[in-house]
């Protein structure tokens, strides 16, 4: 099964099981990480807002315009953010590192 590992806001590493089919977002919750998700992935908020690691951020597909206008909202946005909810877990992204924002 492929890995993920989350960088909490504190700084600290988690690697965690990914099932291939879900998105970063349901990852998340199923391993009790502090990643909101407010409008449950209907892509309706920004609050699971995730800062992809740059060396994985090329292999993402682009983010559609529904989602880029979602992370004009989003706190502490940087050139790599992306929604958890639209990250959908495959084989080729076994390995995937995001980082919690620090703050929002």
């Amino acid at each position: 099964m492929p890995k993920m590992t989350f960088i909490e806001r504190d700084g600290s590493r988690r690697e965690v099981d990914a099932p291939v089919g879900l998105s970063v977002l349901e990852i998340a919750h199923k391993h009790d990480i502090d990643l909101e998700g407010a409008c449950e992935g209907s892509l309706a908020c920004a609050t699971c807002h995730v800062v992809v690691d740059p060396e994985w951020a090329g292999k993402l597909s682009e983010p559609t315009d529904d989602e880029e206008d979602m992370l004009d909202l989003a706190f502490g946005l940087e050139q790599t953010s992306r929604l958890g909810c639209q990250i959908v877990m495959t084989e080729d992204l076994d390995g995937l590192t995001v980082q919690l924002p620090k703050a929002g």
